[in-house]
């Protein structure tokens, strides 16, 4: 019976050879193979070798330092086809100097690209993307000047005359995973790991192509002693497997704690004081975003102001019953966890493989999903994705936001430097932001809003000062906070005139104190 060989980590990066293709399976520092990983970056950097390599990954995969930064070097990476770099700045400068070729796949396509390269299809088919920056008519996906010459890893075709994205099968040469226990045969479970993205749909489509799978274990145990229903990945599927010798630093659970059975689902915990969020701009923004729920809605939240503030806003507000939360890490429920941690929760009543959850974004969509957004025109387009200098990528957004039945984008004002104070349930500016992110012209459209409307999405953009909504005739401002003054604080902050509702409201005052829950339960269940 074919079964891996059992090498170290250095052993393991001797076997990636020069131009090849390598996938890695990770999000932030979850599951990400740190053992194998040093060891490559430790090879090139002592011998040159392995040079020119293309990296390959759905989701970003670093804490600002580890995970695929590894691969951060001009010389040993060559080309980048990835979903997000938000969290990793060295990866970033070689993308913004034109340093490697580098495209940007919405994340849920590219875990379900795995899926189709398994079987062999001619890639995955579908209208997410349709245009957005990764549209080849637009930008392909393509994030900086040198990749704009190269092949296209997208195209659009017509099926029953209609158009869908087609994104190509990307031949894989070797994939890096990451598992718990692994037994005598191969066989690998994920018990403690605190998602279980798409291993097995990565493993196979690196197999189609005749690829080497090489997987890092937290703990060696025999053959049999695993259950055959936690076994993640077959042993028959495994070329090569190392144990993890120093598992507090190089096989962390996320990036904060090394293990925590909370986060994997082993355990429940009382939710405490402490998870009960200060007020601040942030609170406020998703305090005003959550008044858009209904009860039994089913929410997703996306990185920054949402997944750090929503789920502990519902969990104060005490409404956690009444609508059901989910992050594209695959969760149902929980309090999710922000920053570099993104993507993993506790006390969460589901955990479903990453793929899988987008089969549901992408195909019924969630009846609200709460973003962040950096740029808006007077069109309602939004660009989330490359942020001045910075290609941050789509990450899950381009997925979620594309079918969700609501979008709610949650973002500051203005930008670099805004500064606020509450008193008497009013907003007061202390210090402008000195960005300005209402402006006449996106750097990139992460969200279409003429597609939104053609297909009557409802979309609304939610600020500490102001809400707007997405209209027939275009971005219409419908309520202003208390305490601002409409044309200084507003107006003069834009660089167009937005709509102006003639039934312009008052933004709830309650939003503005930090007197305890702010009434979101009442709200809720009188919109039934």
């Amino acid at each position: 019976m074919k079964k891996p060989i059992f090498m170290s980590g250095e052993e393991a990066a001797e076997l990636i050879k020069d131009e090849s293709t390598v996938a890695t399976i990770g999000m932030t520092l979850v599951s990400s193979s740190e053992t194998i990983l040093k060891a490559i970056e430790r090879r090139y950097l002592e011998s040159g070798s392995p040079s020119s390599l293309t990296l390959v990954h759905s989701c970003g995969q670093s804490d600002r330092d580890r995970g695929i930064q590894h691969f951060a070097h001009e010389g040993m990476l060559k080309t980048i086809i990835g979903g997000h770099w938000g969290l990793q700045p060295k990866m970033m400068d070689l993308i913004a100097n034109n340093k490697i070729l580098a495209y940007c796949l919405p994340q849920g396509q590219f875990a379900q690209l795995y899926r189709s390269m398994a079987g062999g299809e001619p890639g995955k088919i579908t209208k997410v993307g349709l245009g957005t920056f990764v549209d080849p008519r637009i930008e392909g996906g393509k994030m900086n000047r040198i990749t704009k010459e190269a092949p296209d890893i997208t195209e659009i075709i017509e099926i029953h005359n209609e158009e869908y994205m087609l994104y190509k099968p990307i031949p894989l040469d070797y994939c890096i995973i990451r598992g718990t226990y692994i037994d005598e045969m191969g066989n690998l479970s994920t018990d403690e790991e605190a998602m279980q993205l798409e291993v097995l749909p990565a493993v196979l489509a690196c197999k189609k192509f005749g690829g080497k799978v090489i997987a890092q274990a937290k703990y060696k145990v025999k053959a049999g002693t695993l259950h055959c229903k936690k076994v993640t990945v077959p042993g028959i599927f495994i070329d090569a497997a190392v144990i993890c010798p120093n598992p507090e630093e190089d096989h962390r659970q996320t990036h904060s704690f090394s293990f925590d059975p909370a986060y994997c689902g082993d355990i429940k915990v009382p939710v405490s004081e402490t998870d009960i969020l200060p007020l601040t701009i942030r609170k406020v923004i998703g305090r005003r975003g959550l008044m858009e729920l209904s009860a039994n809605d089913v929410l997703n939240v996306g990185t920054g102001i949402p997944n750090d503030v929503v789920g502990p806003i519902l969990a104060e507000e005490g409404v956690g019953e009444e609508v059901s939360l989910t992050v594209e890490s695959g969760i149902y429920g929980g309090v999710p966890l922000g920053g570099v941690d993104f993507g993993i929760a506790k006390n969460q009543y589901a955990l479903l493989r990453h793929d899988d959850q987008f089969d549901y974004y992408n195909g019924a969509g969630v009846d609200v999903t709460y973003m962040g957004a950096g740029e808006v025109d007077k069109n309602g387009n939004v660009n989330a994705t490359k942020l001045g200098a910075n290609p941050t990528g789509a990450g899950g957004f381009i997925d979620i936001t594309t079918n969700a039945k609501h979008v709610v984008f949650c973002s500051s004002f203005t930008g670099k430097g805004l500064k606020c104070s509450f008193e008497n349930n009013k907003l007061n500016i202390i210090e402008e932001g000195t960005l300005i992110k209402f402006v006449k012209n996106i750097q990139q459209i992460s969200y279409n809003g003429k597609v939104a409307r053609e297909k009557n999405q409802k979309m609304h953009y939610v600020t500490e000062r102001a809400v707007f909504e997405l209209c027939e005739e275009g971005l219409t401002l419908i309520e202003v906070a208390p305490g601002i003054d409409l044309q200084k604080h507003i107006l003069d902050q834009m660089e167009f005139e937005p709509i102006i509702s003639p039934n312009l409201k008052e933004m709830n005052q309650a939003l503005f104190s930090d007197d305890g829950p702010f009434g979101l339960g009442t709200i809720i269940k009188n919109k039934n």
